[in-house]
């Protein structure tokens, strides 16, 4: 992991930006910020009842392939890993947090703000684009565990995901075969996801431009999680001022 002359200011300057985004954030409509899903995916949660595990098979792969703040965390999480074994270490940690949160999170319909668990899932990939820059061990002279990190970040990936369904109000008829069948879809888009990923991965780091621009882009990392964040306590301070 890169130790960077220039890591304070661009932390600096990157945080200054991630707040500047929230708070303009803060100005836009409530409805632009809300805690959105597809709406036709959430009719047809809303709606339906009985067993039905293709479907939600198919709309947990959905929710990974285009769900960004997750996609967002494995790219920080494979960045500087080369070794298939060493991957499978951490997308597995990574599938076993999110995989026993999701299910518990549901069938125990724990409430919490979706705005705020977001919000937590947004400060993940700040986290590992910091720990990619290496920021832990230049500020403080220790590595925190990623294996733990990997694994505490996914319990509340699971945990969003479970605030999300949650608020499609499943039918209780069939819901633990559809939870299990949503949770399948979604380990599904994540190796699909994670396939793609590696694949340009690869192709990148064959050439010079990996080396020049590797520590960038974890900077660039690092905004997008302060974006996230921003954008989700917008929308939590929002919806509260609202109510």
């Amino acid at each position: 992991m890169p130790d960077h002359p220039r890591i304070h200011h661009s932390l600096m300057c990157v945080l200054l930006a991630g707040v500047a985004c929230g708070m303009a954030l803060l100005a836009l409509p409530a409805e632009l910020l809300a805690h959105g899903v597809a709406l036709g995916d959430k009719g047809f949660i809303q709606e339906v009842s009985g067993v039905l595990l293709i479907p939600f098979v198919y709309l947990g792969a959905k929710h990974m392939v285009t769900g960004y703040d997750h996609l967002l965390f494995l790219f920080g999480v494979i960045f500087f890993l080369y070794r298939l074994k060493d991957i499978g270490v951490y997308v597995t940690l990574f599938a076993i947090g999110h995989s026993t949160t999701l299910l518990l999170g549901v069938l125990t319909e724990i409430s919490v703000s979706a705005y705020l668990v977001d919000a937590v899932i947004g400060l993940s990939v700040v986290y590992k684009a910091m720990e990619n820059l290496g920021a832990f061990r230049q500020w403080f002279g220790v590595q925190p565990s990623t294996k733990v990190a990997t694994l505490i970040f996914g319990f509340f990936h699971g945990f969003g995901l479970a605030t999300k369904i949650l608020d499609f109000d499943m039918s209780p008829d069939g819901l633990v075969a559809n939870l299990i069948a949503f949770n399948v879809g979604v380990e599904i888009g994540q190796l699909l996801a994670l396939s793609a990923i590696l694949i340009l991965m690869n192709h990148w780091r064959r050439t010079r431009s990996f080396s020049r621009h590797g520590y960038t882009a974890n900077v660039v990392l690092m905004g997008a999680g302060f974006l996230l964040m921003g954008y989700q306590l917008a929308g939590f301070f929002l919806t509260n001022m609202g109510g």
